[in-house]
């Protein structure tokens, strides 16, 4: 097949011929992304499937670059280049599973939205995505110590039954991630979205441990499996730098175990209302 059609924002790069019922999965740095976990899941499953570059969207209607800059590089012959804001597509065979894949991965732009959005659900159009998948992660109290919880929702009713996800009642401030969705529901897509809880009290740490529980939760969805050996070492080595701070912080390890006493004896891991709330607040409070 053809690349597609030109736009002013989409520069492709090649062209991504017979696809099996592609899905688009689709993660975004910023406000929807604590401890980097829904980006770290897409690009580690991305690598994994080797996928390769489709197209990217020009950032220039999208972002203030005074505020995200551009970043310039000097290779070894000090050759200067610039660095811009990506958000990149890439495309990957998925042998063990039933579908392909496309890959959006990049950063929650600042601007014009709607029409970011349009650009992607052209790509889906000229790729015949029938799906889409967003990853996002909020703060959230609970513990390092035990297993990373999902929150999953979906507004499609196949996706609802065969995923047995439950509607969002969700009302308030949403970020590209919620809009992305929205828009891809009413252009007839389905749509789900699958989000880790990243504990509260290392708010600035990369969480090897939630990216991989999102993995998990995606292959489940589709119906497969990956390798994620890497992944899990690095979870382990994660869990025992936490491990190591909380023994110099008696305040932080007391509200550890407070959690782990909840979770616990409450099985909160299991509690969708609780779920639900702690998306919600989250949602309200980082704005």
């Amino acid at each position: 097949m053809n690349a597609g059609p030109v736009d002013n924002d989409l520069i492709w790069h090649s062209a991504a011929a017979d696809l099996r019922d592609p899905i688009l999965i689709a993660a975004f740095e910023g406000w929807n992304d604590a401890g980097d976990s829904s980006t770290m899941a897409a690009r580690h499953l991305a690598e994994r499937l080797n996928a390769v570059p489709l197209a990217e969207i020009d950032p220039e209607r999208y972002f203030d670059f005074s505020t995200i800059r551009p970043f310039v590089h000097l290779d070894q012959d000090r050759h200067r280049s610039i660095s811009w804001p990506r958000n990149e597509l890439l495309v990957a065979r998925w042998p063990s599973a039933a579908r392909d894949v496309v890959f959006l991965i990049g950063i929650e732009p600042q601007l014009q939205w709607r029409r970011f959005c349009r650009q992607v659900l052209e790509v889906a159009e000229t790729l015949g995505i029938r799906s889409v998948v967003s990853l996002g992660a909020l703060l959230a109290d609970v513990p390092h110590t035990r297993p990373v919880r999902i929150y999953a929702s979906s507004e499609s009713p196949e996706f609802m039954n065969q995923l047995d996800l439950a509607p969002s009642n969700y009302e308030g401030p949403t970020g590209i991630v919620g809009v992305l969705n929205n828009e891809a529901a009413q252009a007839g897509l389905q749509t789900a979205s699958f989000w880790a809880a990243v504990p509260s009290y290392v708010p600035g740490a990369p969480s090897p441990k939630a990216a991989l529980a999102i993995i998990d939760r995606v292959c489940s969805a589709i119906g497969t499996s990956v390798t994620l050996t890497d992944l899990e070492i690095e979870t382990a080595s994660y869990e025992r730098q936490i491990d190591q701070l909380l023994e110099e912080d008696d305040e932080t390890a007391d509200f550890v175990r407070d959690l782990e006493e909840m979770w616990d004896n409450d099985d909160l891991e299991d509690d969708p209302e609780l779920l639900v709330a702690e998306v919600e607040e989250f949602l309200r409070d980082v704005e």
